[in-house]
């Protein structure tokens, strides 16, 4: 099995975990397993039992759900996780089972903290559930200005700003820390995501494609210029 530890540099460019006191990162890092996924596997599901907190070293991880009655369910595409993201602790704080699915957009490796092995070290160190609970912190604040941009924002303003977030890794890396610009999405998950029809994204898109910001390929966006999708997002 792989050592965890040589993914240390992607790590440590991720905000939360460069800023953990050093006693737990090393315990994460001890108690981590290297789980590798292909596109479309499940590394989760809604309502399945806690299994730990996760960290995502390459690749990325859809998060979803689903609205209506099983004939007539429709997706609900919250995000898609890059590098450097940790995630899973709510099920860690309340023991209940997973709200959302996680499923590998594409060939992915995660680092997994066992549900019971984590708990079990808390409860020997519990100085550090603060510094868990920041990560939490993290996510319900990005909810909220999510939820806002969902009522205010028009729709480009909405998708850019939304690139740029999948960009820079939703906040979580550090200044230092290299954005990505070849983002695993389809114009169907953009419109998911964002609330909005696939013909509507389409014209988005191509706008900021006759303006040379992004390149649209089958199956993912390179963005090409990230200067200019910022100054779209203010």
């Amino acid at each position: 099995m792989p050592d965890p530890s040589r993914y240390l540099p992607v790590l440590h460019s991720g905000r939360w975990f460069a800023q953990l006191p050093a006693a737990f990162a090393q315990a994460l890092l001890q108690m981590a397993k290297v789980r590798t996924l292909q596109t479309g596997d499940a590394l989760f599901l809604r309502d399945s039992a806690p299994c730990g907190l996760y960290a995502l070293v390459s690749g990325a991880i859809r998060i979803s759900g689903q609205s209506g009655q099983r004939n007539d369910a429709r997706e609900a595409l919250l995000v898609v996780l890059t590098p450097p993201q940790w995630f899973g602790e709510i099920s860690v704080f309340d023991g209940s089972a997973r709200t959302h699915h996680a499923h590998a957009a594409e060939p992915s490796t995660v680092l997994q903290v066992p549900h019971e092995e984590l708990l079990a070290w808390l409860q020997a160190h519990p100085q550090h559930w603060r510094d868990l609970a920041v990560l939490m912190a993290d996510k319900l604040r990005m909810a909220f200005v999510s939820m806002e941009e969902q009522t205010v924002l028009s729709a480009p303003l909405r998708l850019a700003r939304r690139l740029v977030g999948m960009a820079q890794g939703y906040g979580q890396r550090t200044e230092d820390g290299s954005s990505r610009r070849v983002l695993a999405i389809t114009q169907e998950e953009l419109a998911l995501m964002i609330g909005v029809s696939r013909q509507t994204t389409n014209q988005i898109l191509n706008a900021l494609k006759a303006q040379h910001i992004v390149r649209i390929q089958r199956g993912e966006l390179e963005i090409l210029d990230l200067p200019a999708l910022r100054a779209l997002c203010q």
